[in-house]
C-alpha cells in the first residue's frame, strides 16, 4: 500500500504539538510474572510534522524521567533510583521518528530511535490514526494511538537486586491529542 492509495479522511498536512493535557504517556510491566504494575509520565512535550504525503510525516518526544508514577510513591522513588531509571543522570528519554510505513490506511508503522538511559536503540511505534477534527476554539486538532514493546536490558535498565522480580519487557502505550500549529 502506497500512501497514495491510503485515503486519509480530514488529513491535515502541518507541524502539531501534542496537548499534554489531554495526551497520555503509559507502560505496564510484569512484577513477580503473575500482575501487571502499570504507571505512567506526568510530564512530555513533543511535536509531529504531517506531511503532505503522510509517508513523509515525523515525530520527536522528550518525557521527563522523574514524572514518573506508578500509584505508590515508595515504588516510584525506587523506580527513579539508580537501580531503574537513574533519573539524576538521565532526566529524559527521547524518541526522534526515522520513518513512517502504511499498514492500511489508519495504521502505520513508526520506526525512530529511542534514548533511554543513555542508550539509543531503533524502536517500531504500532500507530494508529484516530483522525483529524475541530477543536473548541476552531482549531484543527488530530489523535494518535500507538504502542510499542523494549527491553528494558537493552537500555541498561537492569533494576539491581530487585530486577528479577520485574519482567525485562515494558509494554508501552500512548494515546496523543496533538493541535495543529498556529502560525
Amino acid at each position: 500500500m502506497s500512501a497514495q492509495t491510503a485515503v486519509i479522511d480530514g488529513y491535515v498536512a502541518g507541524k502539531w504539538t501534542i496537548d499534554t493535557v489531554h495526551s497520555d504517556v503509559s507502560f505496564y510491566v510484569r512484577h513477580l510474572g503473575v500482575s501487571k504494575v502499570r504507571g505512567q509520565f506526568a510530564a512530555f512535550e513533543g511535536s509531529i510534522v504531517t506531511g503532505e504525503d503522510p509517508l513523509d510525516s515525523s515525530v520527536t518526544a522528550v518525557i521527563k524521567t522523574a514524572s514518573v508514577n506508578t500509584s505508590n510513591e515508595t515504588r516510584d522513588v525506587h523506580v527513579r533510583s539508580a537501580d531503574f531509571l537513574d533519573v539524576e543522570n538521565f532526566p529524559e528519554m527521547t524518541f526522534t521518528s526515522t520513518g513512517v510505513r502504511p499498514q492500511t490506511a489508519e495504521l502505520f508503522e513508526v520506526d525512530g530511535e529511542l534514548t533511554l538511559h543513555g542508550v539509543t536503540k531503533p524502536v517500531t511505534l504500532q500507530l494508529e490514526l484516530n483522525g483529524f477534527g475541530k477543536g473548541f476554539d476552531g482549531n484543527a486538532v488530530a489523535g494518535f494511538s500507538a504502542a510499542t514493546e523494549i527491553s528494558r536490558g537493552d537500555f541498561g535498565v537492569t533494576g539491581g537486586a530487585a530486577g528479577a522480580a520485574v519482567s525485562d519487557k515494558i509494554k508501552i502505550a500512548l494515546e496523543i491529542e496533538a493541535a495543529l500549529a498556529q502560525d
